[in-house]
């Protein structure tokens, strides 16, 4: 492991990074979308089966993170392991359980792909915010100086919201992997949240990682929820206009892409 100066210089640097990586993702995004999915596009070269990328690119949230944490000053403390716990909740499903559930069938419009080189990009991105969210519950939180009634009441707070907000992107999630027909093709997605807008899954993420800065009260928390905002509002901005085009007399008009009754 690095020595204490040096592991403190790397999370410094390593935490600007997540600030400034935000805002160009997301003025690119304005333009460009990632080419899997609804918006899949040829051009982009190798591809690779939309299960393993899951797999491969969240990967390092779990492995990074089981690295990481045991070296920490705080590894055995219980606010550590608790917040850590949450973490890692979100991830075996992400990593292991999600990919699971997506459609074996290949697309008919040859769509079934996940690109290589957004698969590498978002393997990139999971390196850094693993490193960084480990390295902070582990080492770099402040537990001793903190009073138990805030820490606690500010976690259960957090986790209320962290636990509407996946229960919501996990229901969403199943919802539009079950709307996938034989074919591949896609459906207008109905009922619960999708009532209220066109993206809940993406939704529920936002709503996941709000709470997880309030359980963290941190800026490595608060830079994961801005780049998940810079990162899945464009997108689900495009699905909603996507869904508009595809679906023009069908779709519901009052749903809003991401935000309910907002945005």
């Amino acid at each position: 492991m690095l020595d204490s100066s040096s592991d403190k210089t790397l999370f410094q640097y390593s935490l600007i990074s997540l600030f400034l990586i935000a805002p160009p993702t997301y003025l690119s995004l304005q333009f460009l979308q990632a080419p899997y999915g609804k918006h899949y596009r040829s051009s982009w070269g190798l591809t690779i089966p939309p299960s393993l990328a899951w797999f491969l690119m969240e990967g390092p949230t779990l492995w990074l993170t089981f690295l990481i944490y045991p070296f920490g000053q705080n590894r055995s403390n219980l606010k550590s392991l608790t917040l850590i716990s949450v973490f890692l909740i979100h991830y075996v499903h992400r990593t292991c359980i999600y990919p699971l559930r997506l459609p074996k069938r290949a697309k008919a419009k040859g769509g079934n792909g996940f690109p290589v080189v957004i698969a590498l990009l978002a393997f990139g991105f999971n390196l850094l915010n693993a490193y960084l969210q480990a390295r902070w519950v582990s080492h770099y939180a402040d537990y001793e100086n903190e009073n138990d009634w805030c820490f606690w009441g500010r976690f259960c707070i957090g986790l209320a919201i962290f636990s509407v907000g996946m229960t919501v992107n996990v229901w969403s999630d199943l919802v539009l992997v079950g709307l996938k027909g034989k074919d591949g093709g896609y459906k207008i997605p109905r009922g619960g949240w999708f009532e209220l807008v066109s993206c809940p899954n993406y939704f529920g993420e936002l709503v996941e990682w709000l709470g997880w800065t309030v359980m963290t009260w941190s800026l490595v928390g608060l830079g994961f929820f801005l780049y998940t905002c810079a990162n899945l509002v464009p997108r689900a901005h495009a699905n909603h206009r996507w869904y508009k085009e595809m679906f023009v007399e069908d779709y519901p008009k009052s749903r809003k892409a991401v935000i309910p009754f907002l945005y």
